[in-house]
């Protein structure tokens, strides 16, 4: 990291709070991290992928603005800072140098004065003051946001209209500091002018109805462009002059002009389209995918590749969420029982050919010291489950062979899945979760509806799995404070006081290795509760794309989620559309001739 002595003045700017600068500062930057992109990208073309079904808004807080679509409008968006995907160290982004305060509570950040908003609006310093003032609104009807905002921060006062200071409620240590604000994104103050505002805190009274498919500008290459509502949305770059490229470890990233997202709800109906050349990329997680339908002509022909690569993903929240607030899943006993009554090591070996780890425990998985490495899943056993049922009362077994108790109740629980690809998994399940008397009605619900039936708390069991960073979130999945609410993360209902005075220590730790220790200690509370029970995961990603697709010869980063853009902005956007090579291709295709078929392993980031 590079560090500089300045000597900076405060400049008082209208209607904005405002603080001195100390007089010295030692501001920091980091513009000496090896690049990951290629020189060799090409600008221009239009991606084309899907989606499973059309988001429910545009916004992201709010009511169903934790939707399946948030990730295209968030995901990939500048910040304050990123980490490097290799080094995982801090690199300016919105932010273009970074000093510390003397009291651990202080930081000072100058932002990049070339960055633009996407209607070409300038970034200002207010932006930051605006994004504290939006969260704490109650227009936004987004308890999470009002409650973490006014806890996290004491305030966000503008020196001038690029420098901020930042200071946090509570002191914490450098790598905390910097944690803290790296992800901090702005929002823009004049998109949000509001047309009523009876309580004059800055937001629309009418919020969540007038922006409810108004899309914000982003600072980001790509914006929310044309939409055809229920068929397909069109994500637009900024264009070849977007600010972002002034950065070096933006150069060569986001190449294609527009990225086309077709609506197409099955997914073995978006695999024909692709084999067909309307879809240019494809991921191939499940099994079936990869290791026999990815043996057709396409892919023997060479139009098609595959690439398997491995990362070190971060890796969140989830898989089966048991809401407590349900009949039945108070009882310790019958979460136990269930989690020995699932088969998920006999699934993985049996349906999904191995292809899968399952999760040593259903919270955060990847993020160094801050998980818990002692934690071990259940195992499969059913005659443990029936001990732990019958200490629940269910002592009989009835005709169909699930078990009953004295007031003649099933041992039945919906589990709640949003995909049709998910079915085979949970009917396996299924059938053995028999074998212990329990019975799991397969409760499936169309894409985002599902993750809102989950919101409202309206699940038994809830088979999904949640994004995650390199530091685990726990106030919003098990803090008291949101247990029996809706439209929040909450989605065991469960908490207790032990675990909201560790979450409360973890959230305001001085140090990183505190905070390390409570997130071991939280997991460890929870994983005995068994609320979340793991499934499985995979330390890679495996995809296919048409051949006129590329990217750098180093394909993989140790963080690198896709290689392309599936279902979200998540990628790194190093890839590019070769046009030569796709009307090469397209006359081969006409001509039925071969290029001989390409797999393409990156092993580099492989577990030992």
């Amino acid at each position: 990291m590079i560090r500089q002595i300045l000597t900076a003045t405060a400049v008082l700017l209208p209607n904005l709070s405002w603080a001195d600068l100390p007089s010295k500062v030692e501001w920091i930057t980091n513009n000496n991290e090896p690049l990951f992109a290629s020189s060799d990208a090409i600008f221009g073309g239009i991606l084309r992928t899907h989606i499973s079904s059309f988001p429910q808004t545009f916004r992201t807080v709010g009511p169903d603005g934790n939707g399946e679509f948030r990730v295209w409008l968030l995901d990939g968006q500048p910040q304050l800072l990123q980490r490097h995907p290799d080094t995982q160290k801090y690199i300016p982004d919105l932010a273009t140098h970074w000093a510390f305060g003397e009291d651990k509570k202080t930081i000072y950040v100058k932002l990049n004065p070339d960055a633009k908003w996407s209607d070409g609006k300038p970034l200002k310093a207010s932006d930051y003051i605006y994004m504290l003032q939006f969260y704490l609104s109650k227009d936004i009807v987004d308890p999470w946001y009002n409650t973490f905002y006014s806890e996290y921060f004491e305030r966000i006062t503008a020196l001038d209209e690029h420098t901020l200071e930042i200071v946090f409620a509570t002191e914490k240590d450098e790598a905390d500091l910097l944690y803290g604000i790296h992800r901090l994104k702005p929002r823009p103050e004049h998109f949000y002018t509001p047309t009523k505002d009876e309580n004059n805190d800055g937001v629309d009274d009418d919020f969540v109805r007038r922006f409810n498919f108004k899309a914000e500008p982003t600072l980001g290459a790509y914006h929310v462009g044309k939409i055809k509502k229920g068929k397909s949305i069109t994500m637009e770059h900024v264009g070849e002059d977007w600010w972002g490229y002034g950065n070096r470890y933006y150069k060569g990233r986001y190449n294609v002009e527009k990225i086309r997202i077709k609506v197409i709800r099955d997914s073995d109906i978006a695999f024909k389209h692709f084999q067909k050349g309307d879809l240019d990329i494809f991921y191939l997680g499940r099994p079936e995918l990869w290791h026999e339908k990815s043996d057709s002509k396409p892919f023997k022909n060479g139009y098609i590749h595959k690439f398997w690569g491995y990362s070190e993903p971060e890796i969140g929240a989830g898989s089966f969420w048991l809401n407590t607030d349900k009949p039945l899943l108070d009882n310790i006993h019958i979460r136990t029982g269930i989690a020995y009554a699932l088969d998920i090591d006999g699934l993985n070996k049996n349906v999904l050919r191995g292809d899968f780890v399952r999760k040593p425990h259903g919270l955060g998985i990847g993020q160094g010291n801050f998980s818990n490495q002692k934690l071990k899943p259940l195992p499969f056993e059913p005659n443990k489950a029936i001990v732990e049922f019958e200490k629940a009362g269910f002592t009989t077994v009835g005709s169909d062979g699930i078990r009953l108790n004295d007031k003649k109740q099933r041992l039945s629980f919906a589990f709640t899945y949003s995909h049709q690809v998910v079915t085979p998994r949970l009917a396996y399940l299924k059938e053995q979760a028999k074998l212990a008397g329990l019975e799991i009605k397969m409760n499936l619900i169309d894409g985002s509806s599902a993750f809102k039936y989950a919101l409202e708390k309206k699940h038994d069991v809830s088979f999904h799995s949640m994004g995650t960073a390199p530091q685990p979130q726990y106030w919003e999945y098990f803090h008291s404070a949101n247990a029996g609410k809706v439209q929040n993360n909450n989605f065991t209902n469960f908490s207790t006081p032990e675990l909201d005075l560790l979450i409360m220590n973890f959230r305001n730790a001085l140090s990183t290795q505190d905070k390390e220790r409570y997130s071991r200690q939280i997991q460890a509370v929870v994983h005995d509760a068994t609320v979340v029970i793991p499934g499985l995961m995979a330390p890679y990603t495996r995809e296919a794309y048409w051949r006129w697709m590329k990217y750098p010869e180093q394909p993989m980063q140790k963080k690198t989620q896709m290689l392309f853009t599936h279902g979200g902005l998540r990628d790194l956007g190093v890839y590019w559309i070769d046009n030569d090579v796709k009307k090469e291709t397209k006359a081969a295709v006409k001509k039925d001739h071969s290029f001989g078929s390409k797999t393409v392993i990156d092993d580099k980031y492989k577990p030992n």
